[in-house]
């Protein structure tokens, strides 16, 4: 019997760790408590998240508070998320649109992207320009640009993406153009 771990093949016979895949000659590293590696250390792909400057609509400021902190003594990340809902839960309401409207039909989110520039500590203020992009049929995403009140240093970007969906039908449905409407400087994709 035999399982893969980071593209290895563990044999529970021998208990010994070999290449999946041929791989060419490479130094092995074994120090690493019974774990080897072969070659270079393995990297993780990273986001890039770009956005324009003339779709942010909206901005709002948020203390970081002592139940934020982490072991590492600076903002957690899901306290970084919980911020986030906030500060697009406040975009919202400015522009008068309800998470669930009077027919049950709202916005949920699909998925969340954050990527991390340097450290928030508490008290920190920061400030979350909140807007739009990438508009299609069904939705699109809520865009986030976090940095410090004072000095204006970046600390994170995040992009959130959403779709209007029916909660009696829980079926997604397309984007009411009211909502489009606010929002004309967004662009928007065709697809």
């Amino acid at each position: 019997m035999a399982f893969f771990v980071m593209g290895l093949r563990i044999t529970r016979e021998s208990r010994t760790m070999r290449p999946a895949l041929p791989v060419s000659p490479a130094p092995i590293d074994q120090s690493r408590q019974g774990i080897r590696t072969i070659g270079k250390r393995f990297s993780m792909a990273r986001l890039n998240l770009v956005f324009p400057d003339d779709q942010f609509y909206f901005t709002t400021q948020l203390t970081v508070r002592i139940t934020d902190i982490n072991a590492g003594k600076h903002l957690a990340n899901d306290s970084m998320i919980s911020m986030i809902s906030e500060a697009r839960a406040r975009f919202l309401y400015q522009f008068g649109i309800e998470e669930v409207g009077e027919n049950d039909t709202g916005i949920i989110v699909t998925d969340l992207a954050t990527t991390y520039k340097r450290e928030a500590f508490a008290r920190d203020r920061l400030i979350f320009e909140v807007g739009l992009m990438d508009l299609n049929r069904y939705g699109g995403d809520i865009i986030f640009r976090i940095s410090k009140a004072e000095g204006g240093e970046l600390v994170a970007l995040a992009k959130s993406g959403f779709v209007f969906y029916d909660f009696t039908t829980s079926k997604v449905v397309p984007m009411p153009e009211d909502f489009r409407l606010r929002f004309p400087g967004a662009n928007y994709l065709e697809y």
